[in-house]
């Protein structure tokens, strides 16, 4: 117990000016962009001011802090509880107003609080015989502009994204919904990032038990450092090593504050403009912001429609090569002829020529990603058709095979979640391999493996496959999550 009091005491402020100084230089002297500035006041009172020249706002420092302290006639007895207003200015008389033209201003009293208010881009104030330093909120702007998300584009909807930067994120919400029930909870996470997380929801309708959920799982979370936002969604995932994504990544803020009015919540993370959203269910994947913004007829037709095309991503290449090698009967004779003319000079079995197409079109794919976007699509479009001609031209894989690889391209391209896109993508090589081994039992023996365990799967409590398993009528508009969360507790 002695032991812990006096670590306590160390890490805290002192009266002595000099010794405040020793003890953030012997965490923070060694950097070249920590800059630790002596100056007497107005009135001869000895402070010392710390802040990070590559964070901090040098210019508005001289200009908002630094220049009224040397004019101000600070009283020897200065005294912090008293000395400034409940909004954190400076008065060197109650009755004469501020006089340090700041807000955003915090007490710190730890080396621990101190250190991290610098490395967030504040300002430490330390003076003489005060045990409490002052932070002042000084960033640079650096952060990206708001700009129209180039991975969830919408012919109609708002064009504002989010961006890296938190406070800006933050108020991209708060513009859409104004309303005290709002609540916008921070916490910080990463050993050595310190990333400042916000848990947003609506109280009065999410469940608080979610709620409570949430909050714990975020405390029991130990990571290192948080560079994007799937370093906090792998950790408070429900089933680690599943392909399937437990929560969404947009970087809409109108796809934020919809999923909040529904019940859900929401993990801005400073760094990243993609924001999680949960609980969700594989339907939730399969959604897109328009889907809201059209007509409800046109919306439901396009929805099905992405149903559809999202099965064929997985199945088309499988069903394909099980029926062309064990199931030939089911296809009309006229057709079979025909893809028999099309295979009769092709050296490779069905399996193998669906493999080097697919693979052949994947990396088609991401090279298209890496690439500059002037030249990305470019080599994607054209890289596809002449590798497509110049195989089929040489007999290593025919025409067929090559009209269903592009049907499963874009039937894929048809998914809005790159996440879920990247599951269809993964499970069509598995399954592609049991359709060539055991047909189409094979093919069926992988749909079953699918399906139960997107029947096990939970995000947050909630079943994976709601409202259709288990079948809840009344979760199809207005969803309730507090039985689920009850099972998934016990």
């Amino acid at each position: 117990m002695v032991k812990t009091d006096k670590k306590e005491d160390k890490e805290k402020f002192t009266s002595s000016l000099a010794g405040n100084r020793a003890l953030l230089q012997e965490v923070l002297g060694d950097n070249a962009d920590i800059i630790f500035r002596s100056f007497h006041t107005g009135n001869h009172l000895s402070a010392l001011c710390v802040y990070c020249s590559s964070l901090c706002d040098s210019e508005r420092l001289e200009r908002q802090l630094l220049s009224p302290m040397l004019g101000n006639n600070f009283p020897s007895n200065f005294d912090v509880d008293t000395a400034f207003t409940p909004e954190g200015h400076y008065v060197s008389d109650l009755t004469k107003g501020p006089q340090v033209p700041m807000s955003s201003i915090q007490n710190v009293c730890t080396i621990d609080q101190a250190i991290l208010a610098i490395l967030n881009g504040q300002a430490l104030l330390l003076l003489e015989e005060q045990s409490i330093g002052r932070a002042y909120s000084l960033p640079k702007s650096t952060s990206r502009a708001v700009e129209e998300p180039t991975a969830e584009s919408t012919v109609r909807g708002p064009r504002e994204g989010f961006t890296e930067n938190l406070s800006i994120n933050l108020s991209l919400l708060r513009k859409r919904m104004k309303t005290p029930s709002l609540k916008l909870i921070p916490t910080t996470k990463g050993q050595y990032t310190n990333t400042e997380i916000v848990l947003a929801y609506v109280e009065g309708i999410i469940d608080p038990s979610l709620i409570k959920e949430v909050q714990s799982r975020l405390r029991k979370l130990q990571v290192n450092g948080v560079m994007e936002s799937y370093y906090i969604e792998k950790g408070l995932a429900d089933e680690q090593y599943s392909p399937f994504p437990q929560m969404i990544a947009t970087e809409r803020p109108d796809v934020v504050a919809a999923n909040l009015l529904e019940g859900r919540f929401a993990l801005i993370i400073d760094g990243t403009p993609f924001s999680l959203i949960a609980p969700v269910s594989i339907f939730s994947m399969l959604q897109s912001p328009e889907d809201y913004y059209e007509n409800k007829y046109m919306s439901l037709f396009v929805r099905w429609l992405r149903y559809l095309f999202a099965v064929i991503s997985i199945m088309l290449p499988s069903a394909y090569v099980a029926i062309t090698t064990y199931h030939q009967e089911m296809i009309p004779t006229v057709l079979l002829l025909s893809i028999a003319r099309a295979r009769e000079e092709i050296p490779f079995p069905a399996l193998v020529e669906a493999m080097i197409m697919e693979i052949a079109f994947e990396a088609l794919r991401e090279a298209g990603v890496r690439l500059p976007k002037q030249v990305g699509a470019a080599v994607s479009i054209v890289g596809a058709l002449i590798i497509g001609q110049a195989a089929t031209s040489a007999g290593i894989v025919s025409a067929p095979m090559v009209i269903i690889v592009a049907l499963t391209g874009i039937a894929s391209f048809m998914i809005p979640r790159y996440a879920a896109g990247i599951v269809s993508r993964l499970l069509r090589f598995p399954i592609m391999i049991l359709a060539g081994t055991l047909g189409l039992v094979g093919m069926m023996l992988g749909v079953i493996v699918i399906v139960i365990h997107l029947s096990s799967l939970r995000s947050f409590g909630m079943p994976y496959l709601s409202p259709a398993a288990p079948a809840n009528a009344h979760k199809v508009n207005n969803v309730r999550w507090s039985h689920d969360l009850e099972e998934h507790a016990n």
